[in-house]
């Protein structure tokens, strides 16, 4: 190897990529298993440029000659530009409000020629960026509240403006870089109160409202009598603990039913529902009835809105243990589970490989995440 080759490829991590060009590989099969006509000329279709197969191959292509160049490129550019590169990102999201398009129910998305350009995927990166740059500053000291808020906004800034977009499956995606900031010293108790609240959310939706509001009053009394007894039997100790009791059960019996009534819209509720497998309270359709009618007319059957989660499970466990082989599906091919080129293309794989191979995506996608984990901690 050349002195000038070693160069280029000092500081790559090899099983990092190889694991990723065994991703690229999978999806690729993956789409073309659930798009392929029978009859259809492989190798003209699949360079052709047509089919949603070759369009992902040559998107890796771009993918890859993209790598190269970052990697060509000096670390310093990035951060002299990570703070141009967030208002960018920002500008992208504010032109979506004005110059959306409407493609498969979303709003969020802006068309050029062929091409969809979704500017709240492409802002996951420059907040990346942003938010490294200032956990990065010399002088930072991340203890501090004022520092933590920064940080904090750097990332719900574009969180809040997906939800305002209607886009709340990407704007969860913003809340993951908490975790990055605990890691340079957010305090546990922040995250910890996310997942509680996350939790007792889940339990609003999985639990009737009464009975959970029980359960809270039942662990918060259990919790203060301990909680008094270790302090010596002081009264003014117990009241942190009753205060945070009497925040969950406001949460349960009316955070929760103001939110799903008066903030979200219906759709939202259907499909949050639909995900645990519960029917939408009638509280909650009647306080929607004007959406909710609409829809009706419109001619959206009602009693189906769990009809993907219901059709994606179904080619999943009818893969069995060593799944019907590549082409050979009938629940993808035959097209019974909607979207499966994209949100559902987990399907496909688990109808054609079963079990099995399922398991060894999920594997090598825990080892992508941890090898990813890795290479980050040795970062400067």
């Amino acid at each position: 190897m050349s002195r000038k080759e070693a160069g280029f490829s000092k500081g790559i991590d090899w099983s990092l990529v190889w694991i990723y060009f065994a991703l690229v590989f999978i999806g690729i099969t993956a789409i073309f298993g659930v798009t392929y006509n029978e009859g259809d000329p492989i190798v003209s279709t699949f360079f052709g440029f047509k089919t949603d197969y070759s369009k992902q191959f040559y998107f890796f292509l771009i993918a890859v000659v993209l790598g190269i160049f970052i990697l060509l490129t000096d670390s310093k550019f990035f951060t002299a530009t990570a703070n141009l590169w967030y208002a960018v990102g920002i500008v992208t999201l504010l032109l979506v409000f004005p110059f959306h398009s409407r493609v498969k129910g979303t709003e969020s998305i802006i068309r050029f020629g062929g091409f969809n350009f979704q500017p709240a995927d492409f802002c996951k990166l420059c907040v990346c960026l942003a938010l490294a740059k200032y956990l990065s500053l010399p002088n930072l000291d991340f203890s501090k509240t004022r520092s933590q808020l920064i940080a904090a906004g750097i990332a719900l800034l574009p969180a809040a403006m997906s939800i305002m977009q209607s886009e709340t499956g990407l704007a969860l995606v913003y809340f993951s870089f908490f975790i990055v900031m605990y890691r340079e010293g957010l305090p546990a108790t922040i995250l910890v109160v996310g997942f509680v609240v996350g939790a007792i959310a889940v339990c609003a939706l999985l639990m009737e409202r009464d009975t959970l509001l029980i359960i809270i009053g039942i662990i918060t009394g259990i919790v203060a009598f301990f909680t008094w007894q270790r302090k010596r039997r002081r009264y003014s100790a117990i009241f942190p603990v009753l205060f945070i009791g009497i925040l969950a059960m406001a949460f349960v019996g009316f955070g929760v039913p103001t939110i799903f009534k008066n903030v979200m819209k219906l759709y939202q509720v259907e499909r949050i529902y639909s995900t645990v497998g519960k029917e939408v309270p009638v509280e909650y359709i009647q306080a929607h009835k004007k959406e909710y009618v609409q829809t009706t007319v419109a001619g959206k059957p009602k009693e189906t809105d769990d009809y993907n989660v219901k059709q994606s499970k179904i080619a999943i466990g009818s893969g069995g243990v060593l799944g019907k082989g590549l082409l050979k599906g009938t629940q993808t091919r035959y097209e019974f589970v909607p979207e499966q080129r994209t949100d559902f293309i987990f399907c496909t794989i688990g109808e054609g490989f079963g079990f099995v191979g399922t398991s060894i995506v999920l594997l090598i996608y825990l080892l992508l995440l941890f090898r990813i984990i890795a290479v980050a901690e040795r970062q400067r």
